[in-house]
C-alpha cells in the first residue's frame, strides 16, 4: 500500500511539473486554447451546406397570376432571395457568369394559360453548377416547391396530370457532378497549403540549423534573400497545381474550358499572395515547430471561408467580411470561371486585383518583420 501510494505521488508531481511547463508560458496558453475557440466558431457558423437566402433571377414573361403565386412560394420559403428581375433571355448570361445568382428562373408566356389547359408546362430553371453542391441543393429546393404548387393547382381546378415542370439546365457542369467543382478547387487549395508550408519553413529553418547568420554574411541583400526564398516555394506550388489540374482533365476527364495559359498566370498572382503570408509567418516563428504550428493553425480558416466546402452566401456577415482578406476565396472562383466557365483574364480581374492587393500588403510586412527580426 506504501508502495502504490508514494508510486501516485511521484505520478502527480511529474504531471504538476508538465503542467507548469505547459502552462508557464502565456503565449503557449494562448496557442492551446485560442485554436479550439476560433476553428469551433467557424465549423458552427461557416461549415454549413444549409442554403439561407440565395441569390436568384426571375424572368417573368407572362406576368399572370399563376406566375406571381409561384414566385410567392419561392421567395416565401425563406431559402431564396431575389436580387434581379431580368426583362429579356440576353440578360441572363452576364449575371451567372458573374456569380451574382446561384440559379434564374424563366417563366415562359401564356404560363397561365397553358396551366389552365391542362398543358404540360415548362418553367426553365437555369443553374450556374460550378459549384454542383449547392446547385443540386436548390434544384432540390426547387423541385418539391413544384410539386406543391402542382398539388394546390390540381386540388383547386380539378386537373389531373402533371401541369408544371422544371427544365433544369445546369451551366458549366452539365451532370452537376461535384468531382467537377472539388477537382478544380483542390488544383487552388492544395498548392495554397503547400507555398505557405514551405515559405513558413524557409528562414525558420536557416534560423534553427543556424545557418541564418551565415547568410546574413553574403552579398545578397534581404530583399534579394526573400526574392530567393520565395520562387521555389511558388515553383513548388506550381507544380502540384499542374499535378492536380493533369489528374482532372486526363484521369477525370474534366474539360478544361478556358486559356491554360491565363489560368496559370492567375496561379502565379496567387501563388505571389501566399508567399507574402508565408514569409510574414517565417519571420516571425523562432523555430521551425512554431511556423509549422503558426501555419497549421491559419490553414483551418483559410480553407473553411474559401468557399470550397460552404457557400460563401451562406455564412453569417461577420464571416463573409474576413473572406475578404482570403486569398483562396478569390483563387478558387478565378479557377472555377477559367476552367469550367472558360473565363479570360479581364472577367476575372475582380479575384486577380484583390490578390495583388493582399500580395502588396503582405510582402513589405514580411520584409518589415523581417528587418526587425535582425535587430
Amino acid at each position: 500500500m506504501n508502495a502504490l501510494l508514494a508510486f501516485l505521488l511521484r505520478v502527480a508531481n511529474l504531471c504538476r511539473k508538465e503542467l507548469k511547463v505547459i502552462f508557464k508560458d502565456p503565449a503557449g496558453r494562448i496557442v492551446l486554447f485560442a485554436p479550439v475557440l476560433v476553428q469551433s466558431l467557424m465549423f458552427g457558423y461557416a461549415a454549413t451546406l444549409d442554403l439561407r437566402q440565395a441569390p436568384y433571377a426571375l424572368l417573368d414573361a407572362d406576368h399572370g397570376q399563376a406566375a406571381v403565386r409561384l414566385v410567392a412560394r419561392i421567395e416565401s420559403s425563406g431559402v431564396f432571395r431575389r436580387v434581379a428581375t431580368l426583362r429579356n433571355e440576353h440578360d441572363i448570361a452576364p449575371l451567372v457568369n458573374a456569380g451574382d445568382v446561384l440559379f434564374v428562373v424563366a417563366i415562359p408566356p401564356r404560363f397561365e394559360q397553358r396551366l389552365a389547359a391542362g398543358e404540360a408546362t415548362p418553367v426553365q430553371l437555369i443553374l450556374d453548377a460550378r459549384n454542383s453542391v449547392t446547385a443540386g441543393t436548390a434544384a432540390g429546393y426547387l423541385g418539391e416547391i413544384a410539386a406543391r404548387f402542382n398539388a394546390d393547382w390540381r386540388l383547386e381546378h380539378g386537373g389531373g396530370g402533371m401541369p408544371m415542370t422544371l427544365d433544369v439546365r445546369s451551366w458549366y457542369n452539365p451532370n452537376l457532378e461535384t468531382r467537377w467543382f472539388m477537382m478544380t478547387s483542390m488544383i487552388a487549395v492544395l498548392s495554397m497549403l503547400q507555398t505557405l508550408m514551405l515559405t513558413a519553413l524557409s528562414v525558420a529553418r536557416e534560423r534553427e540549423q543556424g545557418t541564418f547568420d551565415q547568410l546574413l554574411v553574403t552579398p545578397c541583400t534581404p530583399a534579394e534573400i526573400m526574392i530567393g526564398k520565395s520562387i521555389p516555394s511558388i515553383l513548388v506550388g506550381l507544380t502540384q497545381a499542374s499535378l492536380v489540374l493533369l489528374i482532372a482533365t486526363f484521369w477525370f476527364g474534366i474539360p478544361l474550358a478556358g486559356s491554360l495559359f491565363e489560368l496559370y498566370v492567375a496561379l502565379c498572382v496567387f501563388m505571389v499572395a501566399c508567399v507574402g503570408i508565408g514569409l510574414a509567418i517565417s519571420a516571425m516563428a523562432a523555430s521551425m515547430q512554431q511556423a509549422m504550428l503558426y501555419t497549421f493553425v491559419l490553414m483551418m480558416p483559410l480553407v473553411l471561408l474559401s468557399g470550397m466546402t460552404t457557400p460563401i452566401a451562406n455564412m453569417p456577415v461577420p464571416m463573409q467580411w474576413l473572406t475578404v482578406i482570403n486569398p483562396a476565396r478569390y483563387a478558387i472562383d478565378m479557377v472555377h470561371r477559367v476552367y469550367l466557365e472558360g473565363a479570360g483574364l479581364g472577367a476575372v480581374l475582380g479575384d486577380v486585383l484583390p490578390l495583388l492587393t493582399i500580395a502588396i500588403v503582405t510582402l513589405p510586412l514580411a520584409a518589415w518583420l523581417f528587418r526587425n527580426r535582425l535587430v
